[in-house]
């Protein structure tokens, strides 16, 4: 019989697939004796049952009371009791850390009977009617569907009628009443009575925990993390311990080291008198968890013992949520803790320094994703004035953009292609669509551990929190600061890592990471770290790491940032600008003589391109690809032509000989489909003496460099080949010059002739093409268009965004390689090309060649080296690195 209910004594941090990352983290600190309300787990598996259906599980019900009844056994009291009632929570408690995304409710158990048990039971009322208002507003919006805007709107009323400032401004008849207006409001708005049986309350609140899972903003960040649909969440219920039982109590939020910078000590934040949720959504600003030292010294201390406990057992940092109830200290969740990039690097060579973890471990700890964060330009501060406003750096890094009040706007704005900054008082998990379109969030409540504060950080979002001197005035869409006022629409600089707000847009200059691969400057700090990390990487990777570059200067500058040579030179990219002439002059002619005229004058063009990069990348392989674009790309559209002439003709001008020449040509060469048509190979062979113009190119730089005392390695890759005889026609071609300039010049010129494998046939048939190829690189944009059958230029503003919210792509299929299908072709063609041609190099030149999970599958796969963008070279060495670690644990702070 399948079992859907867990007791935490039942469980270990090594269930959380089944259990989700906080039941399982419960459990094992249950199991190490710290101390823990006890409680129960309801798996992910009743989850995906209820999913599945939308019923309830057979069994779970009756589970779920067997477990009850233990608890309030072990706690003496029973749940609704109408004279010391057993009160709960319950959590959602995903796989992965999934910070606001779903639901909590608090309190349950209370009713009109048993809210005056506990009044009497606590000896405090008004703390009583504080816990049952509090429920009735969390299961009035989670659970019956009632907006949680119009609680808002009562309880501000209330306090305003009041005069007061925050809710502690009121006393126990207050909340009673508030009590009533929120029971009254779920009436008009549902047509149902606020339930009085805390049974029910309890069924219904582990269903909406359930249910959250395909909520929208749950389905968002899943989304935006890359977090798998299917896993569904975990549901603890626990018992209730409070933190708003007067001043002696109080809850907060702890990080074992400061999740921004990886410093080691203790943070947090703590709100006396207040119950966990109030910390984390910023109503209140808190205080410094070194405060609580002097409120509670003893508490204090048992916490930094916990915390110090927690960090060694899981040899990572530790976010931990804690309450104090009377003094008295409870730990209510761990997890292993999101983390900036900056963090995440120095964290991981502390934790090596200090002997909790290997150096592999370390490797495995940091990612190419944060690496490219830090890679990011910041604000060059000798060229700024003063800052406008400070706030705590809960986020760092740069971000310019213009102030927008709301989600929505800023959505709306940032698909106009604007860039924004979220500023709002504290944000919500509403405002998750809002925080993702935005460059930065600025709030003017809320701590490192706030709501802004984790999302942010998980999302490499820049941040800044708590920003006091600001007052936001959302209705108003501005806010105001000393004696300035920010409007809607005002342009905004915001510096994560210092916690500044600037006005207007300050300029950016070079990371210090950057520098450090530019230049080679190390020093302290994180350079320090990433360079370690970057040591272990590169000593540890199979996989070669080369760039995509088409330039002396982008060959030289791919060399700086570790590439291992160029897996793509992209030769069409050498007639633009003012060699376009000489290409048009190449397709308007209608002799073999005009068209030798027009090579000659390209040859010594492109061979001195060549030459720069070879001698950038002296001693490194150059893969140089044949000229493969659509002719049509190089000459000018077709309409413009036509209007030209016909304009000419409407105002008795003689029309432009030139003109109609190129027009004549454009007709004759246009395609409905240009991408499937005349290019690559096939250009090749149709176009007399265009691929023995850009061999020739290529062994005579060889020459040169020869001459000069360098080791140019070229390599001739053939483009968009289908069939093994388009490649051995090449061949015969590319050899003979090579033979030709060898025998002039006295000097050997030997290039290896491969091609790239961007076509489903050719990855079907790469056992015949290999016997012609001496290496494959696959040229996964374009296996990637022709295997899915769309064009990346048309659809990805036509479908995508739909596509990605509907769940049929978990990600953009040009952003990381489609395992199933275009994977399933690469494995297909490294497998067979291999087994016709032992030992064939095999490399990957499309963009996912830059990409971290891709990297990760193209090691797996087999292939040689990955070739990539020069900006991305040090994030595929990185994850190289990564990807030839041994498996490890599964990465719970994403």
């Amino acid at each position: 019989m399948v079992c859907y209910v867990y007791a935490f004594t039942e469980g270990g941090r090594d269930m959380a697939d089944l259990l989700g990352g906080k039941g399982a983290n419960l459990a094992e600190m249950t199991r190490m004796g710290l101390p823990v309300p006890p409680g129960f787990t309801v798996s992910t598996e009743a989850c995906r049952a209820f999913l599945a259906t939308g019923a309830e599980p057979d069994g779970l019900a009756s589970e779920i009371s067997d477990r009850l009844t233990v608890l309030e056994q072990a706690a003496g009291r029973r749940l609704g009791d109408p004279d010391d009632p057993l009160l709960l929570s319950v959590r959602s408690g995903a796989r992965f850390s999934m910070p606001g995304m779903m639901e909590t409710i608090l309190d349950i158990g209370l009713t009109d009977e048993s809210v005056l048990g506990l009044a009497k039971s606590s000896g405090n009322e008004r703390f009583a009617w504080d816990s049952y208002r509090r429920l009735v507003q969390m299961f009035g919006s989670t659970v019956m569907g009632v907006d949680s805007a119009l609680f808002e709107n009562v309880l501000a009323r209330l306090k305003e009628a009041r005069g007061a400032v925050d809710d502690l401004g009121l006393d126990a008849a207050d909340l009673a009443a508030l009590v009533e207006g929120y029971k009254d409001l779920i009436r008009q708005e549902t047509g149902e009575y606020f339930p009085q049986s805390p049974a029910e309350q309890l069924r219904r609140a582990v269903l909406a925990v359930f249910e959250s899972w395909n909520g929208e903003r749950a389905r968002l960040y899943r989304r935006r993390e890359h977090i798998p649909d299917d896993l569904g969440t975990a549901v603890n219920v626990q018992s209730m311990v409070f933190g708003n039982l007067g001043p002696d109590s109080g809850s907060g939020v702890a990080f074992t080291r400061d999740p921004a910078t990886g410093r080691p000590g203790l943070y947090g934040d703590y709100l006396p008198n207040a119950q966990g949720e109030d910390v984390v959504a910023g109503i209140r600003n808190t205080v410094p968890l070194d405060e609580l030292g002097r409120l509670n010294p003893e508490a204090f201390a048992q916490l930094r013992d916990h915390m110090q406990t927690l960090e060694t057992h899981y040899r990572d940092l530790c976010d931990i949520e804690f309450t104090i109830e009377r003094g008295r200290l409870w730990m209510l969740q761990t997890r292993v803790g999101k983390r900036t990039a900056e963090a995440a690097f120095a964290i991981a060579a502390e934790l090596v320094d200090e002997g909790l973890i290997t150096s592999d471990e370390g490797l495995a700890r940091v990612s190419g994703d944060g690496l490219a964060r830090l890679m990011f330009p910041r604000f060059d501060t000798t060229a700024v004035g003063a800052a406008l406003a400070h706030g705590i750096p809960a986020s760092p890094g740069a971000a310019v953009g213009a102030a927008v009040f709301d989600s929505a706007e800023a959505v709306r704005r940032a698909a106009a292609g604007e860039k924004v900054v979220l500023v709002r008082q504290e944000t919500t998990p509403d405002d998750l669509p809002g925080m993702i379109a935005a460059q930065a969030v600025l709030t003017s409540r809320g701590g490192k551990t706030s709501h802004a504060a984790v999302v942010a950080r998980g999302m490499g979002k820049v941040c800044v929190c708590g920003a006091e001197e600001i007052t936001v005035d959302v209705q108003g869409r501005r806010f105001t600061v000393g004696g300035t006022t920010v409007e809607e629409g005002t342009v905004l600089s915001v510096d994560g890592s210092k916690g500044a707000v600037y006005p207007g847009a300050v300029p950016l200059a070079d990371s210090a990471v950057m520098r450090y691969f530019e230049a080679g400057e190390v020093s302290a700090g994180v350079v320090d770290t990433v360079a370690r990390a970057m040591q272990q990487a590169d000593g540890v990777r199979r996989l070669g790491v080369r760039a995509n570059a088409d330039t002396p200067e982008d060959a030289a500058r791919a060399r700086r940032f570790g590439a291992e040579g160029v897996g793509l030179c992209r030769t069409e990219h050498m007639f633009l600008g003012d060699r376009r002439q000489l290409v048009e002059a190449m397709i308007l002619a209608r002799t073999d003589a005009e068209r030798e005229r027009a090579l000659d004058a390209l040859l010594p063009l492109q061979r001195q391109d060549f030459v720069g990069i070879l001698e950038a990348m002296d001693g490194l392989p150059v893969t140089i690809r044949l000229l493969d674009p659509p002719l049509h790309e190089f000459l000018p559209d077709r309409t413009e032509l036509a209007v030209r002439l016909a304009a000419a003709e409407a105002h008795g001008t003689p029309p432009s000989v030139h003109d109609a020449e190129l027009l004549d040509a454009v007709n004759r060469m246009h395609e409905e489909n240009p991408m499937l048509g005349l290019r690559g190979v096939r250009l090749g062979l149709v176009a007399p003496g265009l691929v023995a113009m850009q061999v020739r190119a290529i062994a005579e730089a060889v020459v040169e460099r020869t001459r000069a005392g360098g080791d140019p390695r070229a390599e001739i890759m053939v483009p968009l080949i289908d069939t093994v005889e388009e490649l051995r026609l090449v061949r015969e071609e590319v050899e003979q010059v090579l033979a030709e300039v060898s025998e002039a010049t006295g000097v050997s010129v030997e290039c290896p002739v491969g091609t790239m494998i961007e076509l489903p046939r050719a990855a079907l048939t790469a056992g015949r093409i290999a016997e012609e190829a001496q290496f494959f690189s696959f040229g996964t944009n374009d296996l990637t268009q022709t295997t899915w059958g769309f064009s990346r230029d048309d659809v990805e503003a036509a479908f995508f965004s739909a596509y990605l919210d509907k769940g049929i792509f978990k990600v953009s299929p040009f952003e990381t390689i489609d395992r199933e299908g275009v994977g399933r072709l690469v494995e297909i063609a490294v497998a067979e090309g291999r087994a016709a041609r032992p030992g064939l190099k095999i490399g990957v030149c499309g963009e996912h060649g830059g990409d971290p999970d891709s990297v990760h599958f193209f090691h797996a796969a087999g292939l040689d080296y990955v070739s990539c963008s020069p900006f991305r070279v040090p994030v595929a060495r990185l994850e190289a690195g990564r990807a030839a670690l041994p498996e490890t644990e599964a990465d719970d702070s994403r």
